[in-house]
């Protein structure tokens, strides 16, 4: 499964690992591909991932989701 995920306040690599990071912690997360241009990650998952897990692993890294598409 994926999906695009919108953060706000990603404004660089340094941003955009931390988000990374936090994101391929969540279980069941196999990638997260980072845009920082469109500030997007494409999020594969091998299992079901709820939208809340995403949210809260970008969260702790004291960004905000602004949208979860599933693609």
């Amino acid at each position: 499964m994926k999906k695009k995920v919108v953060v706000v306040g990603m404004k660089c690599e340094n941003c955009a690992k931390h988000i990374k990071e936090a994101i391929s912690n969540v279980e069941g997360v196999t990638s997260a591909d980072i845009n920082i241009s469109n500030k997007s990650v494409i999020v594969e998952t091998n299992t079901e991932v709820s939208d809340e897990a995403i949210k809260l692993a970008v969260n702790s890294e004291k960004y905000k989701v602004v949208e979860i598409e599933t693609i």
